[in-house]
């Protein structure tokens, strides 16, 4: 990521759990990783982000998000995006550095 991408991003990562098992989730990812997330993990529980996005997977058994990857920009307005229905399928950094780019360059 270029220090221009660096200083006009921010990531967030947003889940339906409660703020005790987000933090699990931070320290699980401190322990295997050896290191902390360096961006916040954001508790929605009752999906009004989610359900914002149209996320909610109504087929689950209990009320989770499709797993979602968004650009969006300062004006609220999505540029890119890439929903799965499978939690384990996720773009890859190289896939999102390209779409940053993309929306970088106006595209």
């Amino acid at each position: 990521m270029s220090a221009q991408q660096k200083a006009a991003t921010e990531i967030v990562a947003i889940a339906v759990d409660p703020r005790d098992q987000l933090q699990r989730m931070v320290d699980r990812v401190q322990r295997e990783s050896g290191r902390a997330p360096d961006f916040p993990f954001l508790s929605d529980p009752g999906h009004r982000v989610i359900n914002r996005y149209g996320l909610y997977n109504e087929n689950s058994t209990r009320p989770v998000p499709h797993p979602t990857t968004l650009i969006i920009d300062k004006a609220g307005v999505v540029r890119w995006k890439v929903v799965e229905t499978d939690y384990r399928v996720r773009p890859t950094n190289e896939q999102i550095l390209a779409a940053l780019a993309e929306v970088e360059r106006g595209g």
